[in-house]
């Protein structure tokens, strides 16, 4: 191997970050000359997942429901809170370093003079890794958009668009009919499209008829019924008295709905049983979607970033009233909609603790409290110049009855998660 071959994780990650010159380029010619040249037409089933909320909890059931009926499962997501491993899982395992390294040497090898951002280079190396495991059945989270996302060069047996809201609107367009279109870019002719929004936009709806996609959408092909302690599924078949999720929030039904409608049209290729559908609630989770951590004060952390997910997140604080009060320490990246997020949050956060993100694209604390003061937020805010900082004096104001709620980036939930040692 040539001398400048990157010798660990660390080093590709290194790599791969240099190697573009966009951090996001969207398009799928470059892409997909690589996945000719890797060779790659996987054989076994791909189900793609897309949408502005909710793909990784709905990538997530899949992949507990799929496992529990004994299937060997490739299951790839982004971004990752701690660790690059966490994108890429096999039978419910983050691959190790060493898996990881040989498959983007194989891209990089491939790649010739192509240049691939960091997402792409990370999605081929993913699927070249499932492909030589001979997983079962491989679950692809969209990126971005989905029409020229990276992972819409595999061709999916089913496509899930979980819900359709602004954010990326740089890219996707600022409104819903935009984005609506760009997230049905990974429906297909003639297979199952799933759509966990009531009302799509139409040109989503437009786009599967166009196609022939087989379009589900909840609220028609299939339902939700909930009851005190458990809750219904409707569709091809009725799942009675299925257990609560173990993620928490009244839009993670809709989440797991979205995963069982998705195979209930692939139960011929891969059926899985009822049984496996309770044992997949019950052990689907994912880090910084609403997770409470043990203890007091009471810490929940949320990766919300949209005014979709902080609308969401206010929904989920609002049913579980705390004896205290609600602390936020918000951090947000200086493209997302922050006004829209403080609008969304505002009326359930008693103190605002912000903090600059000392990242790309970060927001300063100072840009935070100018939106919350729009806003018509008097209370009290303290601004910190990071979010070490800002969780030391959240923790410092907190009573044993208060809780505190971390939200606005994935980075910002990733550092608390260190700082508790999670």
């Amino acid at each position: 191997m040539p001398d400048n071959t990157p010798a660990s994780l660390a080093d590709w990650l290194i790599h791969l970050e240099a190697l573009h010159p966009k951090t996001i380029e969207l398009g799928l010619e470059r892409v997909d000359l690589v996945r000719i040249a890797l060779q790659l037409l996987p054989p076994m089933p791909v189900i793609l997942v897309g949408g502005t909320n909710g793909k990784g909890s709905v990538c997530t059931y899949l992949e507990a429901m799929l496992a529990a009926a004994g299937y060997k499962v490739g299951l790839y997501t982004s971004p990752h809170l701690l660790r690059y491993n966490e994108r890429i899982r096999m039978d419910r395992c983050e691959v190790d370093d060493a898996a990881l390294c040989r498959a983007f040497a194989a891209v990089e090898a491939a790649r010739g003079p192509v240049s691939l951002s960091y997402f792409e280079f990370g999605t081929l190396a993913a699927v070249w890794l499932f492909d030589r495991a001979e997983v079962d059945v491989m679950v692809l989270e969209v990126g971005l958009g989905g029409r020229l996302d990276a992972v819409n060069v595999f061709d999916p047996a089913c496509a899930i668009v979980t819900s359709v809201d602004i954010d990326h609107a740089e890219y996707l367009g600022d409104t819903r009919e935009k984005i609506g279109f760009e997230k049905a870019g990974i429906f297909r002719p003639d297979r199952p499209a799933v759509c966990g929004e009531v009302c799509p936009p139409q040109s989503l709806t437009r786009h599967a008829a166009a196609i022939g996609a087989d379009l589900r959408i909840i609220g028609q092909a299939f339902s939700i019924e909930t009851g005190a302690r458990d809750w219904h599924y409707i569709g091809q078949r009725e799942y009675r008295n299925l257990p609560n999720p173990v993620m928490l929030g009244r839009y993670q039904l809709n989440n797991a709905a979205c995963a069982i409608a998705a195979l209930e049209t692939l139960e011929d290729s891969l059926p899985v049983s009822e049984v496996a559908i309770h044992q997949g609630l019950q052990s689907a989770q994912v880090a910084g979607r609403f997770q409470i951590l043990p203890g007091q004060p009471e810490v929940i952390l949320d990766v919300a970033h949209n005014p979709h997910a902080a609308a969401a997140l206010a929904a989920n604080l609002k049913a579980r009233p705390s004896s205290g009060k609600t602390l936020a320490l918000m951090g947000m990246l200086a493209d997302k909609d922050i006004d829209g997020v403080v609008q969304a949050m505002h009326a359930e956060i008693d103190e605002w603790l912000l903090a600059s993100l000392n990242v790309a694209r970060g927001a300063t604390a100072q840009v935070l409290y100018d939106a919350l003061r729009q806003a018509g937020v008097r209370g009290s805010i303290i601004c910190s110049d990071n979010v070490e900082n800002g969780w030391s004096r959240a923790c410092e104001r907190a009573s044993e009855n208060d809780r505190i709620c971390v939200f606005g980036s994935f980075y910002t939930v990733a550092q608390v998660l260190q700082l508790t040692g999670r």
